[in-house]
């Protein structure tokens, strides 16, 4: 019998894109729901939920994902730490992919991020991170550019929190040796860009990934469904449903 992949967030412009590429993959789609509508009963009749709702759902997603049972793949940005914790519980019973995003390049980007973070002296080498997206996005900074900034951070064996500093404005203190810092433009219908530069008093080097279309991010995560079915409970990543784990630092 064919994968039954539910979609929660159907009506908006990553569902219509994913109701495409679910039966495309070969998996069936067994229905969706719009963004404030009930998971339970289509959690009932999938075996895998791809999840690009709103972060003020991922709470209540958990819980009833967690209930009955099915794999979760979570693309939702702008999670709280509390909602962290509660994809973290969930876990503990159904296996669950949540990432920033689901191109294969962006995550090649984070393995790069975090070998650089650690190879170059945060004293020495300044991180900054500049992104783009449509005119409609809500959270600032970007998911993909708080992943990218964690990679870094873990390559200096630092939390992100501690060293993050996003937006400046006005008279700034000057920069702090191992600062990452965030900037975020909006604008258009731009699918996203990020930039990651690392810069030093004789050089710069610098990552960059352009998304020219968000489709990309549906095939990943129909991709990422396909994976996820069958796995143990626990917290996978993008990067283990591409085979790109074992480039990240030991």
């Amino acid at each position: 019998m064919s994968l039954r992949i539910g979609i929660a967030g159907i009506k908006g412009r990553m569902g219509r894109l994913l109701a495409e590429e679910v039966p495309a993959a070969g998996a069936l789609l067994s229905g969706g729901i719009g963004r404030n509508e009930d998971l339970a009963a289509l959690a009932a009749k999938s075996d895998v939920v791809i999840d690009f709702t709103h972060a003020e759902s991922v709470a209540a997603h958990a819980k009833a994902l967690a209930a009955s049972g099915t794999a979760w793949v979570l693309g939702t940005t702008g999670v709280s730490p509390g909602d962290l914790q509660e994809i973290q519980t969930a876990a503990s019973r159904i296996p669950i992919i949540a990432s920033p995003n689901f191109s294969p390049g962006v995550n090649l980007l984070l393995i790069l991020a975090e070998q650089l973070g650690a190879a170059l002296s945060a004293a020495a080498y300044d991180a900054e991170i500049l992104e783009m997206h449509h005119r409609q996005k809500l959270d600032a900074p970007s998911g993909t550019a708080l992943g990218i900034g964690r990679a870094v951070a873990a390559g200096r064996g630092v939390a992100l929190e501690d060293v993050m500093v996003s937006g400046r404005h006005g008279h700034a203190a000057p920069r702090r040796d191992g600062e990452i810092g965030f900037a975020a433009l909006r604008g258009g219908q731009l699918a996203g860009s990020h930039t990651l530069t690392f810069t030093a008093a004789a050089e710069q080097i610098g990552l960059t990934h352009h998304a020219f279309d968000r489709r990309v991010f549906a095939t990943g995560a129909v991709s990422a469904a396909l994976w996820l079915h069958g796995r143990p409970a626990g917290l996978y990543s993008m990067q283990d449903v591409l085979g790109l784990s074992a480039l990240g630092p030991a």
